[in-house]
């Protein structure tokens, strides 16, 4: 399925190092996690969390073993809802205070109508490799790529359902879902059917998919090894983009009508203000692996690193806002009340995420 990355299952804790488990485990133990519901936890707030999303004025945050919390007081209280899986939830998204989808590993995703008290599964690993052979059956016999895309293909459905969804972006009634091994597919009636995006991607290698992010009609993926590609048609044709860093992006934000920032391994985080034109680095990382970014109030942008700093982009450049470290941080979150950050310890309240 294409050149690994030795570093890639090690950077980001249990958001994107569990692939680790998973092959060293067997089919069987993920199938079982896939159909046994997640189990109560006395303290939920305490375990392993990833992903975060705001459902109206309620807050939603996913993790470990299947774990859904959910706030209606800006994390001062938690409860944990009911969901129909016990494998590891790596991000959540709502496209209105009702309406949320959640992925993770064993290519799992779920919908919720309810913001987020109960959940559905509609797509696991084994439905979505069928789907991609049926893309690449699909494609004419002139296409110089069907042949390969197939084998890929064939060879997802025979490795069983044993790889995470990674991204997922919502918006309106479309969904897509993105991760390892190139993954990308797409629901245009808010998770109900889905589609492979998988032949219509530059990525023969099969790279692993980390972000996906939307502005207006255009669409970016960021992925392993520099990977990204670039829709201007809402995700009809992609591109690829000559990237700054040859190392793995693990997040990305459009920060402006023509800004992008990037931010991966090793701390390189890379800003264009002319739409990927020319790119320039910002400094403030020290070496540590961004994992996770969100969009501030105020329009600025928060990072998290597996060092367990919070770094704010303030002028050109990353300023640190916690001078005592945290945990690893796999994802932070901006609330009405404050910044939140998700770390393999829980959730930790961090303040408002001003530099002052």
């Amino acid at each position: 399925m294409g050149i690994i990355s030795r570093t890639r299952l090690v950077v980001l804790a249990f958001a994107l190092a569990l692939p680790v488990a998973y092959a060293a485990s067997s089919i069987g133990a993920v199938t079982e996690a896939l159909k046994r519901p997640a189990v109560e936890v006395k303290q939920p707030r305490r375990a392993v969390l990833i992903g975060a999303a705001q459902a109206g004025k309620r807050l939603v945050v996913v993790g470990e073993r299947g774990l859904v919390l959910l706030s209606d007081d800006d994390g001062e209280n938690w409860l944990q809802s009911s969901t129909p899986v016990s494998v590891t939830l790596t991000g959540v998204r709502f496209a209105d205070a009702n309406n949320g989808v959640a992925i993770g590993h064993a290519g799992v995703v779920m919908v919720t109508r309810d913001a987020g008290k109960t959940w559905s599964l509609t797509l696991d690993g084994r439905r979505a490799a069928e789907l991609a052979v049926e893309a690449a059956t699909a494609l004419p016999d002139e296409n110089e790529d069907k042949a390969a895309l197939l084998a890929d293909a064939e060879r997802l459905v025979a490795d069983g359902p044993d790889k995470p969804f990674l991204d997922v972006l919502v918006d309106g009634q479309r969904v897509i879902v993105v991760g390892a091994y190139g993954l990308a597919f797409v629901s245009e009636d808010a998770g109900k059917t889905w589609a492979s995006w998988m032949t219509k991607l530059d990525n023969p290698r099969g790279m692993y998919l980390y972000a996906i992010r939307k502005r207006g009609d255009t669409l970016l993926l960021a992925g392993e090894q520099g990977l990204l590609l670039r829709s201007d048609d809402n995700g009809a044709t992609f591109r690829s983009l000559e990237s700054p860093y040859v190392g793995s992006w693990f997040t990305a934000e459009f920060a402006g009508d023509r800004d992008i920032v990037l931010a991966g391994l090793r701390g390189n985080v890379w800003r264009s203000v002319d739409d990927g034109t020319n790119w320039t680095q910002v400094e403030g990382a020290n070496g540590a692996s961004l994992a996770s970014s969100t969009t501030l109030p105020d329009g600025g942008l928060l990072f998290g690193s597996q060092a367990g700093q919070l770094l704010k982009l303030d002028a050109g450049r990353l300023v640190t806002l916690n001078p005592q470290p945290l945990p690893p941080i796999n994802g932070v979150h901006a609330t009405p009340k404050g910044v939140i950050a998700l770390t393999v310890q829980g959730v930790v309240p961090v303040g408002n995420g001003d530099a002052n």
